[in-house]
């Protein structure tokens, strides 16, 4: 139970035991809830940025090797460089965001504020997953088209695919390939349904608290 369902509770049960509180404090109170929402999501957008490149780094030397002799080097450059354009772009949006969320001087605009904010994390998140699942199959279809080559790099650098027949290594590779995606992929929208879809929740809240009180 948040604070302002618990205070509500407490004016129904004892209610000449507590001052009322003014229209002005209750709002004052979600505006002050509310900031301090859209501020975790701008600060978990900038630990995510952070967490990627992190990650980016930790990728082995071999699947690198890889990805360079089969040609892809330039195209994930390319990718890598827009990505985080387009990353920057969405932390700017939640900074901004946060800055006019704290300035709100009235319900009607706070409500806005926050439908904004819903927006811009609900198409954050489709792009990310949805960026992730087309790269996931563009990247696995060019496999598909360098197949030979790309088992010759596979073997000469892994020695476990060396033991596979070259007729089994497409199943064996692209089957492997699919089930890593989808848990990677189940992965990413477990960390959005439980991060953002937590802090999307209680801003919803926030946002029906508001809609009492302007009726």
């Amino acid at each position: 139970m948040d604070e302002l369902e618990l205070l509500k509770k407490q004016w129904q049960t004892r209610e000449q035991e507590f001052p009322k509180l003014s229209y002005q404090d209750i709002y004052k109170m979600l505006l002050k809830k509310s900031s301090s929402i859209v501020k975790w999501i701008f600060l978990i957008s900038i630990g995510e940025i952070v967490l990627w490149t992190v990650l980016a780094f930790l990728v082995p030397e071999s699947s690198r090797e890889i990805n360079n002799g089969i040609g892809l080097k330039t195209t994930f450059m390319i990718i890598n460089i827009v990505h985080y354009a387009i990353f920057v772009v969405f932390i700017l949006l939640f900074y901004k965001n946060y800055r006019t969320i704290q300035v709100t001087d009235s319900i009607k605009d706070l409500m806005g504020n926050i439908l904004k904010t819903r927006r811009t994390v609900k198409y954050f998140v489709i792009y990310n997953v949805g960026v992730s699942v087309l790269l996931f199959i563009g990247v696995n279809m060019f496999y598909y088209t360098k197949k030979d080559q790309l088992y010759e790099l596979m073997t000469s650098t892994y020695e476990g695919y060396s033991a596979i027949p070259p007729e089994s290594f497409t199943s064996v590779f692209f089957l492997s390939q699919l089930i890593g995606g989808v848990i990677i992929i189940g992965l990413l929208l477990l960390f959005y349904r439980l991060i953002y879809g937590i802090l999307l929740r209680r801003l919803k809240r926030n946002y029906n608290e508001l809609e009492k009180m302007e009726v």
